[in-house]
């Protein structure tokens, strides 16, 4: 249980940084590192509000926001109004489906020097980057062959 083990090492670290750790809260982190679907916030309250009748999506939100800002999730903006999230433990690159919006990890050796390449060349600070590939993923690929 490789996830498993992801999620206490992670909840050892925000014990070991005075951070609260709420039956919500690890619940939020769990989802996060076991659905590798990229969710958005409402994604994961529609999967928490069951077990947490009484969570609210601003609970959702408000973790997603601590989590986002100790570097534990990276939040993932497409210029549409739903923010996904992506529990990142290493730097990876997206593929983004353009008809149904799934979204895989990309893992490309070489990369890892890309900001110190992008300074060299331009001058810049280089504070962050992302690397997005968009098509058409395999399953929306067979949906439109049998159209």
């Amino acid at each position: 249980m490789v996830a498993n083990q992801m999620v206490l090492q992670t909840v050892e670290k925000l014990k070991a940084s005075n951070i609260r750790i709420t039956p919500q809260r690890y619940a939020v982190l769990e989802y996060l590192i076991e659905a590798d679907s990229h969710p958005t916030a409402d994604d994961i309250y529609r999967s928490l509000v069951e077990r947490f009748p009484n969570v609210s999506v601003a609970t959702i939100y408000n973790n997603l926001r601590l989590f986002t800002k100790i570097g534990f999730v990276k939040e993932m903006t497409y210029g549409d109004d739903s923010s996904r999230f992506d529990f990142a433990t290493t730097q990876h690159y997206h593929a983004i489906c353009e008809k149904c919006g799934k979204i895989e990890d990309i893992y490309y050796p070489g990369l890892e020097d890309i900001e110190e390449t992008a300074h060299n060349l331009t001058g810049f600070k280089v504070t962050n980057h992302r690397m997005e590939v968009y098509g058409i993923c395999p399953e929306c690929q067979e949906l439109l062959a049998n159209e």
